[in-house]
């Protein structure tokens, strides 16, 4: 889909993924059961944006994000290194990184 206005690309509603493994799995130690926890299971049933995307969405440019994953300690939204050159972001992770740097001002009544 070509996106033409001076607007940053919507965000994506659509995983890249729809598949989360909730099979029982009994390849552990000892023969018993295993089953995934699901409070951490979906990360690749929600949506994942690549450098580029999500610099767009922020409406920074790609080495600031650079910037804040090289930064000690790292800055900015969590991050997952696929390889040395690919850098995913979960959609997920960075809207809980947004709410913890939202600042909504005081009214002193």
């Amino acid at each position: 889909m070509l996106h033409t206005s001076g607007d940053p690309p919507p965000l994506p509603t659509e995983p890249i993924a729809d598949y989360t493994d909730r099979q029982i799995h009994t390849k552990n130690e000892g023969g018993t059961p295993f089953v995934q926890d699901d409070s951490q299971s979906s990360l690749l049933a929600n949506a994942w944006y690549s450098t580029r995307d999500l610099a767009a969405c922020l409406r920074v440019n790609t080495s600031t994000l650079r910037r804040w994953r090289t930064a000690r300690p790292p800055q900015g939204p969590p991050f997952v290194s696929v390889s040395e050159r690919v850098i995913m972001y979960s959609a997920v992770d960075v809207e809980e990184w947004l709410h913890r740097h939202r600042t909504v001002p005081r009214r002193d009544a």
